[in-house]
């Protein structure tokens, strides 16, 4: 597995000599242990690009949420835009603006379809694990762009309490409290509990209040349970609630490259409600290893868009969302040290959603109030097998098959705002049937000094489904895309292991992709370009020189582009580089320990830099945001069990978009956050 922080942090920390084939290698401190993920051979046969963060990691680099992880991570990109409605993951310019996300996401193995999931807290995280390029063998649904997987902490293996009070710019509050407990050898169990508080940063000018203010409060439970040494069972459930304020979007100017005042008339809400639930069972012996994770999730949310983003009564735009989700995975898979390591395994979805919108055209007297009801029901079975063929030389072949069958129950009435008068409109119910097998094929050769060198062929795929918007009846679906990733890629040691390398070059053909268009009073649209491609290559380097440095550097190149779209007779995309994809990710980091230094136990100096660009904003490629920079520091100081930190990010207060669209009416962006300090304490015991 490719990891250059993992190595770099094995070799920090003294464990350099671990075995490099284990699947325990994780970029962690000695005395935490994380629940890997289940899906790898014993032996690591299969190599795929990831990078692994650990919770010392996230805390040094103050990442406190999954968007920082933008360009931390080699062409990995979480634009850092609007409410949690909406939260798009690019990796290798593989993604989705819009429902339907192109990146699996997994906490703990329970699974998060729905994108307006994704952004959660980091605060109390082991690990997050990012695998770039198509993982659909052994992960099927989403996964056409890659994984992420965030692990928390096992209370049978780790045993702390924490309690962290915060406070920063904008009025930024932060209370968290965790406690992780080995009642006995068998019996475990965790308790977390977080609550945040920011003002806002932008100014709606109009309303003379913030446009992007946030309150979220949330808490999770643990229970594990380890019978004898071949069982673990665990029992994890959080509970997520976040109200915000999420849109501070204003006019661009093109010819004067600069963005308006942000003012409009109506305040734009948004809420979020989410549960999550994950059982699981595992049971390893010498030979086979057993998991089956069952999950449930509950998401229940509500926005209100003032969508023509003026200070005019133009329209105003209302949905409601609700999904129930319950899947069930089950993995079996060789545990020995052979030759012939395989893995197998069948997967089954239930997935009902509904959904309310309704836009009110103020100017024209009439809303629209619309329901969808979509039920989604999936299954797969997949295996994959690798074969140690000569020494370190190793082949993979993987196979997975996957069924979903989608249906959408649409009604649409038209309302007369000063009357209440209603007629109807439409309704009609669809349904469609997706099938597909996606295969893998890989080669890697491991040398005796643990250097490692690996080509692979992977197919990528992502399901079609319903428009919960459009204006013709053309638009109401939109078919599956497909992709072929070609991907080359070594990993390299150096100065004994002090300093690790890692480099890799991809090229993805990308059929029928899903591309998203904004349309004024109506919202996102999904349709199918017809043929797109994205290559480019990602190099990591880990240096420690001295015992109490670390450095670590992380380069991603993307191209990716339209190689046919014909949207309109009138609009011809082919050629053009394809919106939200960052040419250039780019991360600097440098944490420097010093251990007893005089009254104080701990100090930790952390400096890093993180920079992307260029990024185009809509099909047209006339609006963008050329490369920059941010320069973000922490110092943490640690007596006894008490630890006081002082951070800031975009010390150089560099001024960016971090977001535009496009509508018929213009233009529209978002300002990048502004310069931020702040400080906490916290007891750790």
């Amino acid at each position: 597995m490719l990891n250059a922080l993992l190595f770099a942090s094995l070799t920090i920390s003294g464990a350099a000599g671990i075995n490099p084939d284990s699947t325990a290698n994780k970029n962690v401190s000695l005395d935490e242990i994380v629940v890997t993920d289940f899906k790898q051979n014993k032996r690591n046969l299969t190599s795929t690009a990831v990078s692994t963060i650990s919770t010392q990691q996230l805390q040094n680099q103050q990442i406190v949420n999954l968007k920082e992880l933008t360009a931390v991570m080699p062409n990995f990109y979480m634009p850092d835009y609007g409410s949690y409605a909406n939260t798009p993951v690019y990796i290798r310019g593989i993604g989705s603006k819009s429902k339907g996300s192109a990146v699996g996401f997994y906490v703990d193995g329970v699974p998060h379809f729905e994108s307006s999931a994704f952004n959660i807290d980091l605060s109390d995280i082991a690990a997050v694990d990012v695998f770039r390029g198509p993982q659909g063998t052994l992960y099927g649904r989403n996964s056409i762009a890659g994984i992420i997987n965030v692990y928390t902490h096992n209370p049978l293996d780790y045993q702390k309490t924490r309690i962290k009070v915060g406070y920063g710019r904008f009025n930024d509050f932060v209370a968290q409290a965790s406690n992780y407990s080995k009642v006995s050898d068998h019996f475990g169990f965790s308790t977390a509990i977080s609550y945040h508080h920011n003002d806002g940063m932008f100014t709606n000018h109009f309303l003379n209040e913030k446009a992007d203010k946030l309150n979220e409060g949330e808490g999770r439970i643990g229970l594990y349970w380890r019978p004898n040494t071949n069982w673990l069972i665990h029992l994890n459930s959080t509970l997520t609630l976040s109200k915000q304020n999420g849109y501070p979007y204003a006019p661009y100017d093109i010819v004067k490259d600069e963005l308006s005042p942000i003012s409009y008339n109506r305040n734009s809400p948004y809420k979020r409600l989410i549960s999550s639930t994950g059982f699981n069972v595992r049971y390893e012996n010498g030979h086979i290893s057993f998991n089956s994770q069952t999950s449930y999730q509950f998401i229940k949310s509500h926005q209100g868009l003032d969508q023509d983003f003026t200070p005019k009564d133009i329209f105003f735009t209302d949905n409601s969302y609700h999904q129930n989700m319950l899947s069930q995975d089950i993995t079996l898979k060789s545990n020995d040290k052979g030759r012939y390591q395989w893995i197998i395994g069948v997967f089954g979805m239930l997935l009902h959603s509904n959904q309310f919108a309704e836009t009110s055209y103020y100017t024209r007297n009439f809303s629209t109030p619309t329901t969808y009801k979509n039920p989604t029901t999936g299954y797969a079975i997949y295996h994959q097998s690798s074969y140690n063929i000569w020494r370190g030389l190793s082949a993979t072949a993987g196979l997975r098959f996957d069924y979903e069958h989608a249906k959408t129950n649409y009604n649409q009435e038209k309302v007369t705002l000063t009357t209440g008068a209603t007629a109807h409109v439409r309704d009609f119910i669809s349904s469609a049937s997706f099938r597909q097998f996606t295969p893998k094929f890989t080669l890697q050769y491991l040398t005796n000094k643990d250097n490692l060198y690996y080509a692979s062929v992977t197919r990528g795929y992502k399901p079609g489904g319903f428009n919960t918007i459009f204006k013709t009846d053309a638009e109401r679906t939109y078919a599956p895309e497909y992709s072929w990733n070609y991907e080359v890629g070594t990993r390299l040691k150096f100065l004994n292991g002090r300093m690790t390398a890692e480099a890799d070059l991809f090229y993805i053909d990308w059929r029928h992709m899903q591309t998203t268009y904004t349309v004024p009073g109506v919202g996102n649209v999904i349709a199918n370009a017809g043929h797109t491609d994205s290559k480019g290559f990602e190099l990591s380097m880990a240096y420690h020189p001295i015992k109490s440095l670390q450095l670590t550097m992380n380069y991603g190149y993307t191209h990716a582009r339209y190689l046919e779209y014909k949207k309109s007779a009138n609009e011809d995309f082919s050629g053009n580089r394809l919106p939200m994809v960052p040419n250039h990710t780019l991360s600097l980091d440098g944490t420097y320990t010093i251990m007893q230094a005089g009254w104080f136990d701990k100090v930790v100096f952390n400096a890093g830099l993180t920079g992307l660009g260029r990024i185009y904003w809509a099909d047209d490629n006339i609006v963008r945001q050329n490369f920059y920079a941010t320069l973000n520091a922490k110092v943490s100081i640690t007596k006894g069990i008490v630890t006081w930190d002082l951070w800031g990010k975009n010390l150089t207060g560099t001024d960016y978009m971090a977001y535009g669209f496009k509508m018929s009416t213009g233009n529209y962006a978002q300002k990048g956050k502004p310069l931020s300090f702040g400080t906490s304490v916290s007891v750790t015991f």
